[in-house]
């Protein structure tokens, strides 16, 4: 199980929270990933630089809405 911790905290949220997790969560239900994908939100990683802050693989990397694509295909071919 892959699990995706999504940064909803107040400066996340301003950067567009809310529209990376509806990306995620667009990506899981296309792909038949539901079982597979465990989509979290998360407070504060300190990470609050140039987009919203994601965590997976104990890695916290940040995206805009239009990265999550990338990032998402990037996460499901990581081991």
């Amino acid at each position: 199980m892959k699990e995706i911790q999504i940064c909803i905290g107040s400066a996340c949220h301003v950067k567009g929270s809310y529209d990376v997790v509806s990306c995620f969560k667009k990506l899981v239900e296309e792909q038949g990933l539901e079982d597979e994908v465990h989509l979290q939100g998360a407070f504060c990683m300190n990470a609050c630089g140039d987009g919203v802050a994601v965590k997976y693989n104990d890695q916290i990397v940040t995206v805009k809405p239009e990265g999550v694509p990338a990032l998402f295909e990037k996460i499901m071919e990581a081991e």
